[in-house]
């Protein structure tokens, strides 16, 4: 399944034999929440108006969410810019401050005061303004040719048009994005802010706690929540990181309820889900079980090994690697779930038998000239890439995702490439020109360019080498290639690799980090110091660079399989398009929702339990939790382990827990509620979302599925499907009675 596929699925309802909406289900738009979801979210038990929750010209709920970084959610929680989001969402940035001597990962951080908070280079967040429907205006333009090119052309003329005069005169960005295959077209205005700051976070234990173990399980005992800081500059207005710039004014921030909850009560969650794939055919569905999920948890499998091997052994390479790992480690065992939850929940059955009724209707109601080749254009699509699927996973997981040089030499050889022509290109006008004059214009225009060219290669080089590790690298590339090379066919191998033999991979990786500049800091570093003095001499020698060979190799054979199965993937999206069109169509009393396309969505249900599978319940360290929606520090405690790292926790942590000093934090029962489960409809991207009652205050913040559902993503699991939150009031005591950072609560609203 191509990567595009995976962001322009479109999802219609639950593929069941019912055709009622699942409770929960749904990721909507919260632009359309008056007309389509009000009425049945106050049956749920909202207390708020529409407008208190998506308002444009006045302050709502939808202006405290916030897209932090493109990869997560945030909620702004206090007056003063706080922002509250998962411990996993801000591990980067932990990591990236954390050092063998102040290990902040490991032991936490808690800024005690505004100027002990930790500036993050790179870090943003995204306000969204207010979204719009402009699919009339972009239809218009682009329905004029049925040519793709020109097509694609008036597209972007058009998407560029429609986003110049919406921000026009204002600080704002913008973006188009297409929905139900290119049937209908929305923008999006948002407000970026550059000044975000680290303000505190768990230790790794308590944010972490559990592990990969107990990731996608519930029950569930994790404190996944980390905090930051939006800052703004003295007009108000977003700035880039300043010692001047003040902490954000916010439109709304959340209230922070302490009074509890219980079963059936009302939750909302609002955040920016990356992708979801609902509307995926059985094809795609059998591919996917098949083969994809298969080869992408074998190649990771072997990358978490051996990375985990060199970071046992040395703790500044366990902080150099614990970002990585924790992204590998999340997906893989993501990839493993959802095979197996495609096949326990008989997903390619549910999905053919919608395919038998969408042919059923068409041929009804004599629509099969419109949609009689939509499902074998789909089908014929899988049958093609069922003969390089493996390959392009093997390229990007094994091969660009692989190695951590594979990007680095190829960007780096491509802003060495365009400097050595540009310095050639400059030399040639300064030698053919006469004036004087005009040749000091050309000399200070090449000093400028290659000053700035460098710079950045400078720049890129040291963020790539803070944190690489010479044996890890080599392990990984011995490692990868050698996989890569036993399970993909001979024809469709990168050139590099089909040239050698398998047992050439350790002495082809001794010799690539002996020999390359780019595996090596300090001989990447002397480089560019020759050409800062304007010696290019050694630029001669990459071309031939088994590094620099490599690198173009692998993207080359990546570049070249998006065009293989080209006109075969522009009929399988076309095909989409219409099956979306006409379900919408032979179901027209329906409510549908956009499939999930990292765009501001708010999903709505209650608080509510699940039956735990006799298979995960065997699974179990703890029974804490099994049979109802919430576990307690009471099952924290009997999972600790002195064996296990995962479930450390911190002695004076376990102490408080032992002690049940709760304060005002301990629940109506006596316990520290920990987690919380609720029919809400979340995904990769919602991490970090808050979960909101009906009188919209923050009662939780999400951050996981259940093992049973692992086959949401693809088609909603009705009764099993659940997202896990951290309750408020367990974040709330880990700030307070094990931190001691009451400055922060004291910046929130609290609801007692």
């Amino acid at each position: 399944m191509k990567k595009i596929l995976i962001s322009l699925l479109a999802i219609t309802f639950m593929f069941s034999g019912t055709e009622l909406k699942a409770q929960g289900e749904g990721m909507w738009l919260p632009m359309f929440i008056k007309r389509l979801n009000h009425v049945d979210m106050q049956k749920h038990g909202l207390k708020l108006t529409a407008e208190e929750i998506y308002d444009v010209n006045n302050s709502s709920i939808k202006d405290a969410i916030v897209s932090m970084g493109g990869f997560c959610t945030g909620e702004i929680i206090s007056k003063n810019g706080l922002m509250l989001t998962n411990h996993h969402c801000g591990y980067g940035a932990i990591q990236e401050n954390s050092s063998v001597e102040n290990n902040i990962l490991k032991n936490g951080f808690w800024a005690k005061n505004k100027a002990d908070e930790k500036p993050i280079p790179g870090l943003f967040v995204t306000f969204l303004k207010r979204m719009e429907d402009v699919t009339k205006e972009v239809l218009d333009a682009i329905n004029e040719t049925d040519n793709p090119k020109d097509r694609a052309e008036k597209l972007k003329n058009i998407k560029k048009m429609l986003i110049d005069k919406a921000i026009e005169g204002t600080n704002y960005t913008a973006y188009i994005k297409d929905f139900y295959y290119g049937s209908e077209y929305y923008m999006f205005v948002n407000e970026t802010y550059n000044d975000v700051r680290l303000v505190g976070a768990p230790p790794e234990s308590v944010g972490k706690y559990g592990g990969d173990t107990d990731n996608w399980m519930w029950p569930r005992h994790t404190g996944d929540f980390s905090m930051f800081r939006v800052y703004m500059g003295k007009d108000g207005k977003p700035a880039e990181y300043s010692e001047e710039n003040i902490p954000l004014k916010p439109k709304h921030h959340l209230p922070v309820s302490i009074k509890g909850i219980k079963e059936g009560d009302f939750s909302m969650i609002m955040g920016y889900p990356g992708s979801t794939d609902r509307y995926l055919s059985s094809f795609g569905v059998q591919q996917m079980i098949d083969k994809e999920g298969p080869t992408i948890v074998k190649i990771r499998t072997v990358k978490l090994e051996t990375m985990k091997k060199r970071m046992d052994k040395k703790e500044s390479i366990d902080i150099k690697y614990s970002s990585k790992y924790a992204q590998t480690s999340n997906y893989w065992k993501y990839y493993q779930g959802q095979v197996e939850q495609l096949q326990t929940n008989k997903v390619v059955k549910r999905k053919q038998a919608l395919e038998d009724k969408f042919t059923s209707w068409y041929r009804t109601n004599d629509g099969k000239d419109v949609y009689g080749n939509a499902l074998n254009d789909i089908k014929a699509y899988y049958d093609a890439t069922d003969k390089t699927i493996v390959s392009d996973k093997y390229v990007m997981e094994a091969g660009i995702r692989g190695p951590d040089f594979v990007l680095y030499t190829f960007r780096t050889n491509r802003l060495l490439s365009a400097l050595e022509s540009f310095s050639k290109k400059m030399d040639a006008k300064i030698a053919d020109t006469e004036n004087e004059e005009e040749k000091a214009k050309f000399k200070e225009q090449k000093t400028k360019t290659q000053e700035g060219i460098i710079a950045q290669l400078e720049e890129s080089t040291k963020e790539h080498f803070k944190n690489y590790d010479n044996k890890t690298e080599r392990n990984l590339v011995k490692n990868l290639f050698s996989l890569y090379y036993d399970n993909v066919a001979k024809d469709q191998l990168p050139k590099f690799m089909s040239e050698r033999g398998k047992s050439s991979f350790r002495w082809y990786s001794c010799k690539l980090m002996r020999k390359s500049p780019f595996m090596k800091e300090k001989k990447m570093l002397d480089l560019i110091a020759d050409l800062k003095e304007g010696d290019y001499e050694d630029l001669k020698d990459l071309k031939e660079d088994r590094a620099v060979i490599a690198a173009t190799d692998l993207l080359n054979v990546y570049f070249a399989s998006g065009s293989k199965n080209a006109e075969a993937e522009e009929k399988m999206h076309e095909g989409y398009r219409l099956f979306v069109e006409g379900i919408r169509k032979m179901q027209p009393e329906k409510s549908f929702y956009p499939n999930a396309n990292s765009t501001q969505r708010m999903t709505y249900g209650n608080v509510m339990s699940y039956k735990v599978s006799d298979k995960v319940k065997a699974m179990l360290t703890s029974q804490d939790g099994v049979g109802t929606y919430f576990t307690t520090s009471k099952g924290l405690l009997e999972k600790v382990s002195t064996t296990n790292p995962e479930f450390f926790i911190p002695a004076d942590l376990k102490k408080l827990l032992e002690a049940k000093d709760f304060g005002q934090y301990a629940d109506k029962d006596g316990e520290l509620h920990i987690c919380f489960l609720s029919q809400n409809d979340i995904t990769g991207g919602n991490s970090g979302s808050p979960v909101i009652n009906g009188e919209g205050h923050l009662i939780g913040t999400a951050f996981d599925g259940n093992w049973e559902a692992m086959s949401g993503d693809i088609s909603f699991e009705n009764s099993v499907q659940r997202t896990i939150s951290v309750d408020i009031r367990y974040v709330l005591f880990i700030i307070d009675k094990y931190a001691g950072a009451t400055h922060l609560i004291e910046e929130m609203t609290l609801i007692k």
